[in-house]
């Protein structure tokens, strides 16, 4: 009798799981297929080709795939190569806390994608902030971060709650396109983020003098200008961002800052209709763009960079150098970097399917992300792991770890 078993039978997203077959005949060929329906009633599945040894076994964590979506020894390749049978969607998790997700796994077996054991979601709705804190089991005090997504907008809660699975109090906070924030971001105004970066600070179960930030995109620019200009940051892990203010300004106080303007006219439509935004971003370089750049000299704490070397919306790679560059010439060595080849844009948990293009609400046609699928998800696993290394050991007492 043919068997599939998935051990454990429910897991975190970030945490492996085995996957074994038996019962077959010898050298057997053997399709294996995952399929999952998101929250919006969306279905996304991968598929691999496998041969059974002369006892009629396959292990995922020993034998290699010859075909499908992935090829070669991927433990969780069925997970990271899920794709959306309607094209041009990625696969998003904002309710982590009440519909966990259901991975079905032919032969007739299932893996349950579960909410965070034990760990609690408070909606945040003081003062402007809104967001969502998600707090580890136990009496705390707990090092406190913040979690921020791009240019989507809304609230996304999936990383927020793994970070709290791992010992964090994270709150996941919404910027824009959200309850009352405003529907679009006109500018950026840092006193919101330090509003929220105190609010964190003085909850009961949040430990220590400052707090970090894990953040993507246009979240990881705001990142970097609240490591620049607020000391309540003392950790900030930027992926995929820029180095300046680019398309909304930013104003703190009595400081304001100028955007460098999107250069749309640079705009480029690939061959299957998807716009990358990589030329439209300008170069930092260019004269006049200076005094947008953020003067990241002036951080008191740590920060990491972790790029995609294959990025297609930012020159990320590049934006990190120049900040580290900066912080040498200053004497400053407050920075790290992780460069991934072959590594897109959307560098998230380990386990989370790839992404190469997804729609944004923002505009008409899909854009690229970049990246391959096999060296992306070897990204997601690596940095994910040295994220929290990171803030552990600039955020927790004595920098321990939990790893």
């Amino acid at each position: 009798m043919v068997r599939l078993a998935v051990t454990p039978t429910s897991s975190l997203v970030d945490e492996p799981v085995k996957i074994c077959i038996s019962g077959l005949a010898p050298s057997q060929l053997v399709t294996l297929q995952a399929s999952l329906t998101d929250e919006k009633g969306l279905l996304f599945h991968s598929r691999a080709f496998y041969q059974s040894n002369g006892a009629g076994e396959v292990d995922l964590e020993r034998d290699a795939a010859t075909g499908g979506n992935y090829s070669g020894v991927q433990p969780m390749g069925l997970f990271w190569s899920l794709q959306p049978e309607k094209p041009f969607y990625r696969l998003t998790k904002r309710d982590v806390m009440h519909s966990p997700f259901w991975v079905c796994l032919d032969l007739f077996d299932s893996f349950h994608l579960i909410p965070p054991p034990s760990v609690r979601c408070i909606q945040i709705r003081e003062g402007r902030v809104r967001g969502a804190l998600f707090l580890p089991p136990g009496g705390g005090p707990f090092p406190g971060v913040i979690d921020m997504f791009g240019g989507i907008g809304g609230l996304l809660e999936f990383r927020a709650s793994l970070l709290a699975s791992r010992g964090f109090a994270a709150l996941a906070l919404a910027y824009f396109a959200y309850e009352d924030l405003p529907s679009f971001l006109a500018e950026v105004d840092l006193e919101y983020f330090e509003e929220a970066a105190e609010l964190l600070l003085k909850h009961p179960k949040v430990g220590g003098t400052g707090v970090g930030i894990v953040s993507v995109c246009k979240g990881a620019e705001i990142a970097l200008a609240m490591a620049t200009f607020l000391p309540q940051i003392t950790a900030t892990v930027c992926i995929n961002g820029t180095n300046a203010m680019n398309g909304t300004g930013l104003r703190y106080r009595d400081l304001h800052i100028e955007p460098i303007p999107y250069q749309f006219e640079h705009l480029r439509l690939t061959d299957i209709g998807l716009f990358e935004l990589f030329h439209a971003v300008a170069d930092t370089q260019t004269e006049g763009h200076q005094d947008s750049i953020l003067p990241v000299e002036k951080a008191k704490g740590k920060i990491l960079f972790i790029v995609g070397e294959s990025d297609r919306n930012y020159n990320s790679k590049a934006y990190a150098e120049e900040s580290m560059e900066r912080m040498r010439r200053y004497g400053k060595k407050h920075c790290t970097l992780l460069s991934y080849p072959g590594a897109g844009h959307l560098i998230e948990p380990p386990g989370s399917p790839f992404c190469r293009y997804s729609r944004n609400p923002f505009f008409d046609q899909p854009l690229m992300w970049g990246g391959e699928a096999q060296p992306h998800a070897a990204a997601q696993e690596h940095s994910w792991r040295e994220i929290q290394k990171f803030l552990w050991q600039h955020l927790g007492p004595s920098g321990s770890s939990k790893l």
